[in-house]
């Protein structure tokens, strides 16, 4: 089992690699490093958030994540998969992009035209991040501590995190999994490019009068945002709307009831009428471009959002960040004997290992958000042709989804 969580050590503790964060992909990191063999030290925030009550446990979960074939081998590989409550999973057996402005015609996908089983899961945060702390209590070479980061000290061999407390973690290596607001990337003076969509992700449940048959579903509305409605075990769905901030303060305002009556407009053809599953669980949370100038610094890598967010229209937020770890953990184990985990070297071979994929989804998330927030006649005319037509293109379309998948 692994060391209990001490919220305070007054001493130094020693590891091979210290990550700073307390979500998925932190969690994910400490257990991949541990699977190679290395020690480490998780830190935590000092008000974590209290285990769920049964109640809360029933419900659904209005945070969900659409978790790609690279996230799916990677929790597999660390026997957490297989840990996640399996009812609560919904596999994605197709993806179909609406034309907007009422126009006919659109964009599918399919596992079957993707040669693959499954497009993608939808998976709960919850019951994501429950499966990583069973996981995290039978990891022998994790320890987690709880305490306040006030600084980072760097040596010739080795880096520390000095806590509020006045002890420290002192490692080789020192992990920032600690979310778009890094302190860990604040510590280490990286710049960032920083642009605010100017609209909040609304997130809800409801169940739907008709099968949704695995179909993820969106709808590009120009100037009422992104609608897309995510398939859930049994006839549910999970709502993510990326509305512009005016409207996004009116849903917030209104019931859940109100929600499910605007989306009759987008949904009921295709999925019946929809009833909220908890009419108090809406949610909202702002979006925004970030694209930090560095993934690393000296003795330092960045991960998960604390390295890049994107907008949540393509869903691969999270997928980014589990990739992120899968490369880190590659490159610290490929290292020469003679270079430590922190080596420039090493960190700089991540760095170059994640460049592309986490640029082209920038782009990509960004370049859609823009061309389709536009409410223009002949845009709306552009885009549904240009939809109508990568769907008759079978070859790109196998190209865009094998990208998407994560598959390798």
């Amino acid at each position: 089992m692994n060391s209990p969580t001490s919220p305070s050590l007054q001493r130094v503790v020693e590891s091979d690699i210290c990550i700073v964060g307390n979500g998925a992909i932190a969690k994910t990191a400490a257990l991949g490093f541990a699977q190679a063999g290395q020690s480490v030290t998780l830190l935590c925030p000092p008000s974590s958030p209290s285990p769920s009550q049964p109640a809360v446990q029933a419900s659904w979960d209005v945070r969900v994540y659409a978790l790609n074939h690279t996230a799916n081998n990677l929790l597999s590989s660390l026997k957490v998969w297989g840990a996640l409550d399996a009812e609560r999973v919904a596999p994605v057996d197709a993806m179909l992009v609406n034309g907007d402005g009422g126009q006919p015609g659109g964009l599918a996908f399919d596992s079957y035209g993707a040669h693959t089983g499954t497009l993608a899961w939808i998976v709960e945060d919850r019951n994501l991040n429950q499966a990583l702390d069973a996981a995290l209590r039978f990891a022998s070479n994790v320890t987690t501590v709880s305490g306040r980061a006030i600084g980072l000290l760097r040596g010739a061999d080795d880096i520390s995190v000095r806590l509020e407390d006045g002890s420290a973690i002192r490692a080789e290596l020192v992990v920032g999994a600690d979310g778009a607001e890094s302190w860990v990337r604040g510590q280490c003076d990286i710049g960032m490019d920083y642009r605010s969509y100017g609209q909040h992700a609304i997130v809800a449940n409801f169940h739907c009068e008709r099968p949704h048959h695995g179909a993820a579903q969106q709808w590009f509305t120009g100037a009422d945002g992104i609608v897309a409605l995510l398939p859930l075990p049994g006839n549910l769905v999970s709502l993510v709307w990326s509305a512009p901030e005016a409207l996004a303060d009116r849903l917030r305002d209104e019931s859940a009831q109100q929600l499910a009556d605007r989306l009759a407009v987008y949904a009921q053809e295709k999925l019946g009428k929809l009833t909220p599953v908890q009419p108090e669980m809406v949610r909202g949370f702002p979006l925004r471009l970030m694209r930090p100038h560095a993934m690393v610094a000296q003795r330092v890598a960045l991960v998960g959002d604390a390295a890049h967010v994107v907008h949540p229209l393509a869903g691969h937020g999270m997928n980014l960040g589990f990739a992120d770890v899968e490369q880190l953990v590659r490159a610290v184990n490929a290292r020469e004997p003679h270079r430590s985990m922190g080596d420039e070297r090493v960190l700089a071979r991540y760095a170059r290992a994640r460049k592309e994929e986490v640029m082209l989804m920038q782009l990509a998330t960004d370049g859609l958000d823009r061309l389709f927030g536009a409410d223009l006649e002949p845009l709306r005319v552009v885009r549904n042709l240009g939809l109508n037509l990568l769907d008759k293109l079978p070859g790109l379309k196998r190209r865009l989804i094998s990208h998407a998948l994560g598959k390798q």
